[in-house]
């Protein structure tokens, strides 16, 4: 004979729910409070502290003592620096080098960005879910894992006009002639960019690789479906998915144009007649050859100036069309 029970809730002190049944059984309802309740954002600005504290030494005060400099004759015999009355800056209108090298790193950098663009692109494309394509782009990817100054040792000895393998095939073939690749103005800047483009194209072909692998299948199968080939498929649907990628690597490869000059000034040093004196490579001797440490500041924060400002034109350029339209729809 089955019984009916009954029960009686009771609240205790602490917070717990007491059931007593009339059986003689009890139950307790009972919700512990968290063992690691969520830290607060004090705490993770603790943190971090230590390590912004250290990254505001090394780039705010280097920047300030930069900015100093640029308005002083700096002077490393100890007895001080003297302001000149901007004069590091108003120098720079009338210095012929400067403004060389200012089109020269136009030049240098457009060109090393058109080639690494378009050979990465296809590069990409054609390894994209290939059969070898994990080894074929670990093979890709070695030139980018050499040190710049390395690399340009190495195209130094290729191009060498004495037993330079490249300067012996173009030779042979009657490219080149009797002039020297490095040596003479109308092919030392050719041969520099296409020593940028051999090194740091694997960096497109890497990170377009990442792009082309987050595209939206479904939207390749719908597009087929409405008739769509392979080329009017991937400047509809793949170029336009793969637009922040791109974005990183030509930002990436924009602010290295303009900061790196290993490779170059192993295989140059910005000659032969200042054919290849880049901006970053004047700065250089301006400031370690010549030690005009002003006026190599002065050089050095419009340089900066003018990278910021085009990339944040480049990132208006290649923002994502997605991106616009919803903020347009918005």
């Amino acid at each position: 004979m089955t019984g009916t029970t009954y029960s009686t809730e009771i609240m205790s002190s602490s917070g717990k729910t007491v059931r007593d049944m009339s059986d003689g059984g009890v139950v307790i309802n009972y919700r512990p409070s968290l063992v690691n309740p969520p830290a607060s954002k004090r705490y993770y600005f603790y943190l971090m502290a230590p390590a912004l504290i250290l990254l505001a030494l090394i780039t705010l005060y280097p920047f300030f003592w930069l900015i100093y400099m640029s308005l002083h004759k700096v002077d490393l015999g100890g007895s001080g620096d003297t302001w000149n009355d901007f004069k590091n800056w108003t120098r720079l209108a009338r210095d012929m080098k400067f403004l060389g090298g200012w089109w020269l790193l136009a030049k240098y950098s457009f060109y090393c960005m058109l080639f690494e663009v378009l050979l990465g692109i296809m590069i990409a494309v054609i390894l994209d879910n290939s059969r070898f394509e994990k080894v074929l782009v670990t093979i890709f990817l070695m030139p980018m894992m050499m040190a710049p100054v390395i690399a340009g040792l190495v195209w130094y000895y290729l191009y060498n006009s004495t037993f330079g393998w490249y300067h012996w095939i173009m030779q042979s073939l009657g490219i080149l002639g009797d002039k020297s690749i490095l040596g003479d103005v109308s092919t030392a800047m050719t041969a520099v960019v296409l020593v940028d483009v051999w090194q740091w194209t694997p960096l497109i072909v890497l990170i377009t690789l990442a792009g082309l692998k987050r595209v939206p299948r479904d939207q390749l199968e719908a597009n087929m479906v409405d008739g769509a080939g392979a080329i009017r498929n991937f400047f509809q649907i793949t170029l336009p998915n793969t637009y922040p990628f791109l974005l990183i690597a030509i930002l990436l490869r924009f602010m290295d144009n303009f900061r790196f000059i290993d490779a170059l000034m192993v295989l140059t040093g910005g000659g032969p007649a200042n054919s290849t004196k880049i901006l970053p490579t004047y700065l250089f001797d301006v400031s370690f050859v010549f030690f005009k440490l002003g006026r190599g500041a002065a050089i050095a924060l419009t340089l900066l100036i003018v990278t910021i400002i085009l990339g944040m034109i480049l990132v208006k350029v290649f923002q994502s069309p997605s991106a616009s339209t919803s903020q347009g729809g918005e």
